[in-house]
């Protein structure tokens, strides 16, 4: 591996984008992802909270989605416990202000 893919490899984010089906929001969610993505590729996880094993986190956001919490792909699991802690943006967000999450989890 070249250096320079092993340090993109070692920076790389994880973003995990909490969502429910038919939501207009998340789609435009979704769209600002893509955008991102075309900019800085990032580890991505998607969690339809309306799923019976995501019940932890419709507790949690079921008026306030999309969500989505950046971390450094090192960084553990997702865990509804922890979600204070978490690097996150809600509801509308721009792909600078997401780019600006990334960068704060890299440092």
């Amino acid at each position: 591996m070249s250096q320079a893919i092993h340090r993109l490899v070692q920076q790389a984010c994880r973003i995990t984008l909490f969502t429910r089906p038919n939501c207009g929001l998340c789609t435009q969610a979704k769209s600002v992802l893509s955008e991102v993505w075309d900019r800085r590729p990032f580890v991505f996880h998607e969690v339809d909270i309306v799923k019976p094993e995501n019940k932890s986190w419709r507790d949690l956001y079921d008026f306030d989605v999309p969500v989505i919490h950046v971390s450094k792909t090192t960084s553990p699991a997702e865990d509804p416990k922890l979600s204070s802690k978490a690097a996150k943006l809600m509801h509308r967000f721009t792909v600078d202000e997401v780019l600006a999450k990334m960068d704060d989890a890299a440092e």
